[in-house]
């Protein structure tokens, strides 16, 4: 029982990556947008002056709660009643869950602005996917937020998506994808969202704290692995967010690249903990950032493929 379904749950993993290769985001219908559009509401109708950290925990069980067990509901009868169903459902909900393809089709245009020479296309685009302003940052500073976002998100978007899905199948996918999709709505330390998004981003660190750390090994098994090591241990804790912090100082280091830094939000510069070690990220650095996800992604797959093959031969 044990082999088949160490088996059958790589295979869905692989098949759910694939499909996320091949087919990227759904153009249209996706359900985290659906979702978000949910929480949303929820936020504006909960969130009063008053709103605390029990309204907003009550809020974020009421938004993602349901939809988990409806999932878990969901995979348990299909696997009562088909052998076959059960294993394409689980791949399907880690293929929706999934951000992989969609992390290079957000930073491969950025890059191809920049080689072109076109700084307001570049900014523009960066612009969609960092918190920071980009109106006047030129060459350097949108390589270096694209980098950060790209092994940022490998990990909310990647690795723990990968992480949930073994641990608990399609349903964790889901559970750990609208947790991490609430915290990035609801997470931010402003005066609206400080204590309504509290549960969120707590929820969000507790369910990253190991995949931040695998993501962070990963990268340093990829790449240059002591600077990586190093940088991970001297610069993490000085990031605000305790598991951005292991996961961008690891891959910065490996990349050989030094990162953070002064960054401007709001109108107002910000100076940051530094990340990594080395030159100033330029634009072909985001395919290397890119690049160093996917080899990262590839040796997840070629562990769990060896430790079924494990459990298939003992």
């Amino acid at each position: 029982m044990l082999l088949l379904t160490v088996s059958i749950l790589v295979a869905c993993l692989v098949l759910g990556l694939a499909l996320d290769l091949l087919l990227g985001e759904t153009p249209r219908w996706h359900p985290l947008v659906g979702f978000g559009k949910l929480a949303n509401a929820l936020e504006a109708r909960w969130n009063r002056d008053s709103a605390g950290r029990f309204t907003g925990g009550v809020a974020w069980s009421l938004v993602v709660l349901p939809l988990v067990l409806a999932t878990q509901i969901i995979l348990w009868w299909s696997a009562r009643h088909s052998l076959w169903l059960a294993p394409l459902l689980h791949a399907f909900l880690l293929y929706l869950c999934l951000g992989l393809r969609s992390l290079y089709e957000h930073t491969a245009p950025i890059r191809l602005a920049l080689q072109n020479g076109d700084l307001d296309t570049a900014r523009r685009l960066t612009s969609y996917i960092v918190s920071r302003d980009t109106s006047a940052a030129n060459e350097e500073d949108l390589a270096k937020a694209s980098v950060e976002s790209l092994l940022e998100n490998g990990c909310d978007a990647v690795f723990g998506t990968l992480f949930w899905f073994v641990v608990a199948g399609g349903a964790g996918a889901v559970l750990y994808r609208l947790s991490n999709t609430l915290d990035a709505m609801w997470g931010y330390k402003t005066p609206r969202l400080l204590r309504f998004g509290c549960v969120a981003a707590r929820v969000d660190d507790v369910l990253n704290w190991i995949p931040a750390r695998l993501t962070a090994v990963s990268y340093a098994v990829m790449g240059d692995t002591r600077l990586a090591l190093q940088c991970w241990q001297q610069q993490a804790g000085a990031w605000p967010s305790p598991n951005a912090g292991p996961v961008m100082a690891s891959g910065a280091g490996a990349l050989g690249l030094a990162l953070g830094g002064l960054a401007t939000y709001d109108g107002v510069p910000e100076q940051r903990a530094p990340l990594g070690r080395g030159r100033v990220a330029s634009t072909a650095d985001i395919q290397a950032a890119w690049s160093l996800v996917l080899r990262s992604t590839s040796l997840w797959v070629a562990c769990l493929l060896l430790f079924a093959w494990f459990f298939g031969t003992n």
